[in-house]
């Protein structure tokens, strides 16, 4: 599988773990040209940063969102993702 074949595969991936959130935004995308030559990049390891909105996220500390993402996709972490920047919202305080 090529890298970019590999790179779709795993964002596919997070996208379908992260659809159990009901997010209203889900923005992911694929930072990993920018690691080149990075340790993490070298192994195959992807880098990605996620936008995500979701009412699930109300109440909870940052955090406790980030551990919310985590719990559906730190499986992958360290490979096949290699990094993972999350930024987490709950509704009314992202803008539409």
């Amino acid at each position: 599988m090529t890298s970019a074949a590999q790179a779709t595969a795993v964002a596919l991936l997070l996208r379908e773990r992260l659809s159990t959130l009901a997010p209203t935004v889900l923005d992911l995308a694929d930072d990993s040209a920018e690691h080149v030559g990075h340790a993490g990049a070298a192994r195959g390891g992807g880098h990605f940063s996620l936008l995500i909105v979701s009412e699930q996220f109300a109440g909870l500390t940052r955090v406790a969102r980030h551990r919310t993402v985590l719990d559906r996709v730190g499986d992958l972490i360290p490979h096949p993702v290699h990094a993972l920047a999350i930024r987490a919202y709950a509704p009314d305080e992202f803008p539409s």
